[in-house]
């Protein structure tokens, strides 16, 4: 079986399972204060930010920091729990498939997962951005074009993270401490993300880049600015690592 077929296998998964209604009502929750707090996005613009603007980026700020993550964190879990419940994977791993293939199919899937949300982040803000709008009198609604590029820096980035994640689910066979520790691990972004050796830690990237981007927008705000080096190989490094470590330990419990 080619990864082709795998990954056919694997998102027809997904459909039987509640991972996208998680990530659904993940999104509609987090752009709930921001239409209700509407008005406040007026009082920021002694900041040097446009109230569009600061309605945008509050938004994908709170999605960056927790609540993405968070539901990666929970979906990787569940990736592996599908197949982990009924001894599926053990049923898996006795068809002519590579460990390897399997794990990285899988990854694959987390990655069309993060891109859905991604997605779906996109059209709430529009939904967001209209309903605000009416009800302020104002337009929050900025160019698809300026969005689209600011969802694609925040997917990229988060890639290292989500394969740290994935790299935890399979290496932790208990799920409860799986996620736990996947959502301790996001906590601490909001400090690193001020220190020098923000690259060194994966789980910050999606929130950096965003963080970065508020003190573009904002004339009279000062955030640090992403420099692609030493970020970029860092990153390619970790995202290494984290695949190689989960291809070594895909399965090893199940075949023992």
């Amino acid at each position: 079986m080619n990864l082709l077929s795998l990954l056919d296998v694997e998102f027809r998964k997904i459909k039987r399972s509640k991972i996208l209604f998680i990530l659904f009502a993940s999104t509609v929750i987090l752009w709930l204060p921001s239409i209700i707090n509407s008005d406040l996005n007026f009082t920021m613009q002694a900041q040097g930010i446009s109230p569009e603007h600061n309605f945008f980026i509050q938004g994908f700020m709170g999605m960056s920091w927790f609540m993405f993550p968070a539901s990666m964190v929970v979906s990787t879990v569940l990736l592996t729990q599908t197949e982990r419940i009924n001894k599926g994977l053990l049923k898996m791993l006795a068809l002519p498939i590579h460990r390897s293939s399997l794990c990285i199919a899988k990854f694959i899937v987390l990655l069309g997962l993060a891109a859905v949300q991604m997605l779906m982040m996109t059209g709430m803000y529009y939904i967001s951005a209209v309903i605000s709008s009416g009800i302020q009198d104002y337009n929050f609604i900025l160019s698809p074009l300026f969005i689209a590029k600011e969802t694609g820096l925040l997917f990229l980035s988060a890639i290292p993270m989500l394969a740290c994640f994935w790299m935890l689910s399979v290496c932790i066979q208990t799920p409860i401490f799986a996620i736990g520790i996947g959502l301790a691990s996001i906590v601490p972004s909001v400090l690193i993300i001020n220190t020098k050796i923000w690259f060194a830690y994966p789980m910050s990237y999606p929130f950096f880049v965003i963080t970065s981007e508020y003190g573009t927008l904002a004339a009279n705000l000062d955030t640090s600015q992403v420099e692609l080096i030493p970020w970029i190989p860092v990153a390619i490094a970790v995202t290494i690592v984290a695949l190689s470590i989960s291809c070594l330990r895909f399965g090893q419990a199940e075949r023992r």
